[in-house]
């Protein structure tokens, strides 16, 4: 990240913008199941992977006295997706960063905010647009029952980044067709075959 931010402000000796989009899971499964190694790279990748771009960019763009910080969240942080704890943990733990960020930050003209997707079309979700039950779950949950695109989300980055926004910071913005009005996403027809309905709700064989 630091070459990142480095080769980035080279052009003009400043940074305006930084928008973290790393994330992804690398667990599924119950809690009482999960493994650490799994478990802890997927809050890596999402907590870990938002602070390094906030830490090193945030010197480049106080030096300029201005700065726009954008990170990427989910309705992972604020709706529980059963079998997936370690995505929603790094999701609010990247809301609860950009807040903390945005409060440290102000006084350098610096606004630190997050939008938050819900289902969007990328290869990432493949799997989950191929599977009826699934797919056909996160549909019934939202008001504006359609898949978002990957322009849903831009458009909204767009706004952060520029100059209609200058008054906006600490928010955590969802753009996601109403879904965190209602529950997160039902994925035992994913888990439920992996684990079985035992596993799945704790009990696990004696010495596990």
């Amino acid at each position: 990240m630091k070459a990142a931010v480095t080769e980035a402000a080279a052009a003009t000796g400043g940074l305006d913008v930084a928008v973290a989009c790393a994330g992804g899971s690398q667990h599924l499964g119950p809690i009482a199941a999960s493994e650490l190694e799994s478990w802890r790279a997927t809050v890596d990748v999402n907590v870990l992977g938002t602070f390094l771009t906030i830490k090193h960019a945030a010197p480049v763009m106080a030096r300029g006295g201005r700065g726009s910080f954008v990170a990427i969240s989910s309705i992972a942080g604020i709706s529980t997706h059963r079998y997936l704890s370690a995505y929603c943990v790094g999701k609010a733990g990247i809301d609860m960063l950009v807040r903390v960020a945005a409060d440290e930050l102000g006084p350098s003209g610096i606004r630190v905010n997050s939008v938050r997707p819900g289902l969007v079309d990328t290869e990432l979700v493949a799997g989950i647009l191929a599977t009826g039950d699934v797919l056909n779950d996160y549909l019934a949950q939202m008001p504006i029952a359609r898949v978002g695109t990957p322009d849903d989300v831009a458009g909204l980055v767009r706004f952060l980044a520029g100059p209609d926004s200058t008054w906006v910071t600490g928010q955590t913005i969802s753009v996601d067709g109403g879904h965190h009005l209602r529950r997160g996403p039902d994925y035992t027809p994913f888990a439920e075959p992996l684990y079985g309905a035992d596993t799945l709700r704790g009990l696990l064989p004696e010495g596990d």
